[in-house]
């Protein structure tokens, strides 16, 4: 094996998201093939899911079934009654989730095509969840629930620890011990196992890597990595195996387990691509290629450096390791765990630049089979429909979070602490790259809040070069977010915004760090939902000193914003504390008493914690959960907040009309904001005078300038004085045809003719009302 230019194969293991590729060896693909390197990928998750819901995969489940004397529960016992029947319908099924044979919906939704188990026990509503004229959005949840009932019954026999979205993950999941992941891989591959490893063994075959890089996004991907990697350590001992990606980032930075690199050769943390470019270097050097510091590797530090301090920087760090007798290529290395000669874990972590964000490249979906993935829609919450329905290019506006202060989050780790944005126009060129790819144009920017005057450049672009695509995101609920800003984006392709509400107590959103209120949040949720854009809220509780009493507040002032449509979906989740937070770093400033466990030799990440100042949140969990399902459906938003519970809960003591009260506030007028963009979503308006009168001697002439503007959905007339009518013809044109320059509102001003009446008068008339309310925006 050369490792001068080697080939190399990137996994995502099972199990991610059913309807879209999980995007992180697309953008380590994208970045290496622009710097040379010949890279494939697979996408095992997907792979794994259609070798085994397919006749022959059941067809092999069952006979193991049949033959395996299990003991099987009265669903189970069912399922396998049916078994003729599944083997006919998975097939079918498939393609139709595949949007390949879309007209078997009403089969499926009347025709009794799909059997059913314990998943059909509790379906809701249809009709009422999907309207009248949702048969295919209907079909899809009955085939989502079909597969569920699949699903159950492999974990039920054949393989334990499997699931639609994860596996294994009770393993990864707060694992300071090694132990149990070790006990697992030691056992025999279950059936799940073997069918994973006759893709990867089709795999290795076909595409000969040197070095195999493994992406672990979340716990219930790392077991499944490890026992690839087993795999290919007994088949293919000189193959080189990496792994990085979310769950090493936060879980596995203190790393002391030498087991763990009887399967992988080299971890690495945070940003995968200057390490794997320091990597390559160093494998190289190791392979006899480059026995000394390669020149060719000293300029690409130099060449990343982003300043003459910097490059000094480096060559006095070059001067130092040229003295180091024990450097033999390790200086190369940036945040890579590895297993030394003597056997133990060592973590090497030179102080090499980053790449910077604008230079990392358009990710690259070639060789994954797009077609292959399935809209599901396992829950009837529209929000989370999104996310398992549909195909979704993954992009990320900038890098890291503009904000980094929430005290529940991981605000210490590169990937959310170090934030780098690119260009609006490298923006549009990727996404331009990426739909001429993949033929898909909705586009998740998967930021953790996207910043949103970068986002308002983007939309500008986007505008600016007719590109069409619908788009979503997560944001903070910030005042920048004016009601125009919220135009623009949708009228750029935003169809649904998340944020986080969290506690909806002001008290604890400042504990909380979170930078906004109450009143702030439901100004901008409004402003989205008058935009057309769907409004997801994150909410939590069970944080720290949060009590009975805030938490019934909370559910209050959910309900107002439910009652005042301004909010259209929402999902409450348990607070949970992590090591790399705020709270996690210092728990006595939020009055935690204890927190536990203790780091251990493999993973840490997520503690428990006693919190003697707050309530009994367990008990809170399945009342708000209610609350909010029904809240989604307009259902029971009259009722008192207690009859969501089963014990006693104190009433609530915030205002009933304080989400009406804060949307009631007066917005800033148009005079008062004279920095402001003006930026016009229309066309260029025809231009016309008219004249009245004049026909008796006592009959004045009177000329009024039209304004004549054809809209997608009407046209409309703005009439206005024969003085400021060419004028105002004038700055819409400019606006409509030159978006690089910005004409902000008191250059506008600077303009309008003499002796058409003062500009704060205009900005009140008729007209002006009128553009604005059309289109006319301020941002």
């Amino acid at each position: 094996m050369s490792l001068a230019s080697p080939r190399l194969l990137l996994l995502t293991p099972p199990l991610t998201q059913l309807n879209t590729p999980y995007p992180a060896t697309a953008y380590i693909k994208g970045f290496l093939k622009s710097r040379g390197y010949e890279v494939r990928q697979a996408d095992l998750s997907i792979g794994l899911v259609l070798k085994l819901f397919s006749k022959e995969g059941l067809g092999r489940m069952f006979d193991e079934i049949e033959a395996g004397g299990y003991d099987l529960s009265d669903n189970a016992k069912r399922m396998l009654r049916l078994r003729r029947r599944y083997e006919a319908t998975i097939g079918p099924a498939i393609r139709f989730l595949q949007n390949r044979d879309l007209t078997l919906a009403p089969r499926i939704c009347h025709g009794r095509f799909l059997p059913e188990a314990s998943r059909f026990d509790n379906v809701a509503d249809l009709e009422t969840a999907f309207g009248t004229m949702g048969l295919t959005d209907q079909a899809r949840h009955l085939a989502t629930l079909y597969l569920e009932d699949l699903a159950d019954l492999v974990k039920e026999t054949v393989g334990p620890q499997f699931g639609l979205s994860r596996y294994a993950e009770s393993l990864a999941m707060s694992a300071t011990s090694f132990d149990p992941l070790h006990a697992a891989l030691a056992a025999a591959p279950n059936l799940v196992d073997t069918m994973l490893l006759e893709l990867l063994d089709e795999l290795l075959a076909t595409e000969k890597p040197d070095i195999v890089g493994f992406t672990v996004p979340f716990p219930g991907n790392l077991y499944a990595a490890l026992r690839l990697a087993q795999r290919l350590k007994q088949t293919s001992p000189t193959t080189v195996t990496v792994m990085g990606g979310g769950y090493p980032n936060t879980e596995l930075r203190g790393l002391k387990e030498p087991r763990f690199f009887d399967y992988i050769d080299y971890l690495t943390l945070d940003d995968g691509e200057g390490p794997w470019l320091r990597l390559f270097e160093y494998l190289k050097n190791k392979d006899g290629h480059h026995a000394e510091h390669s020149e060719a590797s000293r300029s690409l530090h130099l060449s990343a450096a982003n300043d003459a301090s910097e490059m000094l920087r480096y060559a006095l760090h070059d001067e130092r390791i040229a003295d180091d007798a024990q450097a033999d290529g390790r200086h190369l290395l940036q945040r890579t765990f590895l297993r030394n000669e003597a056997g133990e874990v060592e973590y090497i972590n030179y102080p090499h630049p980053d790449i910077p964000h604008p230079e990392v490249g358009t990710p690259d979906y070639s060789d994954l089979h797009l077609g292959d993935y399935l809209s599901v829609i396992e829950v009837l919450n529209p929000m989370h429909r999104l996310w398992s329905d549909g195909r979704w290019n993954k992009l990320t506006v900038a890098h890291g979070c503009y904000w980094k202060r929430c005290s529940f989050c991981d605000v210490t780790l590169d990937y959310i602490g170090r934030y780098e944005a690119a260009p609006a126009t490298l923006l549009v060129d990727r996404i331009e790259q990426i739909v001429a790819q993949t033929g898909q144009t909705g586009f998740h920017f998967v930021d953790e809040a996207a910043p949103p005057l970068a986002l308002r450049d983007l939309a500008i672009e986007l505008l600016k070069r007719r590109v069409s695509i619908s788009w979503w995101g997560n944001i903070r609920f910030e005042k920048t977010f004016t009601p125009d800003l919220c135009r623009l984006l949708a009228a750029s392709g935003c169809i649904a915004i998340s944020g986080g509400l969290e506690v909806a107590s002001d008290r604890l959103l400042a504990l909380m760090e979170k930078g906004v209120t109450i009143a702030q949040v439901a100004r901008v949720t409004q402003g989205f939902t008058q935009a057309g854009v769907l409004v997801h809220a994150y909410l939590m509780y069970g944080f720290p000193t949060q009590t009975a009493q805030e938490t019934v507040d909370s559910l209050e002032v959910v309900r107002q914003l439910f009652e005042t449509g301004i909010v259209q979906s929402g999902y409450w989740h348990r607070f949970s504390m992590t090591a790399h937070s705020p709270v996690g770093k210092n728990p006595a400033k939020y009055q935690v008493a204890a927190i536990g466990p203790e780091p251990g030799p493999f993973a840490w990440n997520d503690l428990w914690h006693d919190d003697p100042l707050g309530a009994d949140h367990e008990t809170f969990g399945p009342g708000l959960a209610k609350s909010l399902y029904n809240y989604m459906h307009g259902v029971a938003l009259r009722e008192p907040l207690s009859f969501w519970f089963d014990f006693k809960t104190p009433r609530p003591t915030v205002p009933r009309q304080l989400i009406q009260q804060a949307l009631g506030e007066p917005e800033k007028p148009d005079a008062a904001q004279p920095n402001r963009r003006l930026f016009w979503l229309g066309n260029v308006p025809e231009f016309s005078l008219k004249t009245t009168g004049g026909n008796g001697p006592k009959d004045k002439k009177t000329t009024r300038a039209i304004l004549t503007c054809y809209e997608q959905a009407e046209d409309f007339e703005v009439k206005t004085t024969e003085l400021i009518g060419p004028w105002l013809h004038q700055l819409l044109t400019r606006l409509s045809l030159d978006y690089d320059t910005k004409v902000l509102l008191k250059e506008a001003g600077a303009s309008f003719p003499a002796g058409a009446g003062t500009w704060e008068a205009f900005l009140q008339s008729p007209a002006w009302q009128l553009l604005r309310e059309k289109g006319l925006l301020l941002v």
